[in-house]
């Protein structure tokens, strides 16, 4: 099955010699479930990887993403809940990708919430792979939080990277 283009979406800028990067998704759910699917470990191994997050600003993040990526073993360095987590998607000397997810309850009662995940990003041949597989993971999210499994969306993945490249060399070439 091919992935629509118009459903890949995100905004990408360079800033300060690193790549900004913002995707935002609107989901119909509450924050307090969405902020649980992003912090509670049993809920990050539904959409993410097998992991731990000590809730609270200076705690550990550690993901294990098997053979498919690196570790991740970071410290969060915001964390406001239901509202605000922040910690850098790397590990040990690996360059630094800082990430910040942004919570804002809306709709009618407050039972939907704005989802921004920005993305800072070394200016580097891994931007379009690395907001690629944000994209993915995303929507896996966007599953997990419906109660449904699926496995890590490779088309969507592939379609993904190739909008983000374009969005890149567009952006470079400014």
């Amino acid at each position: 099955m091919e992935t629509d283009h118009t459903s890949i979406c995100g905004q990408l800028r360079m800033a300060s010699g690193r790549v900004e990067v913002r995707m935002e998704r609107l989901i119909e759910h509450d924050a307090r479930r969405v902020w649980k699917m992003l912090t509670d470990s049993v809920c990050l191994s539904q959409w993410l990887a097998p992991g731990v997050v000590d809730p609270r600003e200076g705690g550990r993040v550690q993901l294990d993403f098997g053979n498919s990526g690196m570790p991740i073993d970071c410290r969060i360095r915001t964390f406001e809940p239901e509202r605000l987590l922040s910690y850098s998607w790397s590990s040990g000397d690996h360059p630094e990708r800082p990430l910040t997810w942004e919570l804002e309850p809306c709709g009618q009662d407050a039972n939907q919430t704005r989802l921004r995940l920005t993305l800072s990003l070394p200016d580097d041949d891994l931007v379009s792979i690395s907001c690629a597989g944000w994209d993915a993971h995303l929507e896996m999210l966007l599953a997990a939080l419906e109660g449904i499994s699926i496995h890590f969306p490779a088309d969507r993945f592939r379609t993904a990277r190739k909008v983000f490249a374009g969005l890149y060399e567009r952006e470079r070439a400014a």
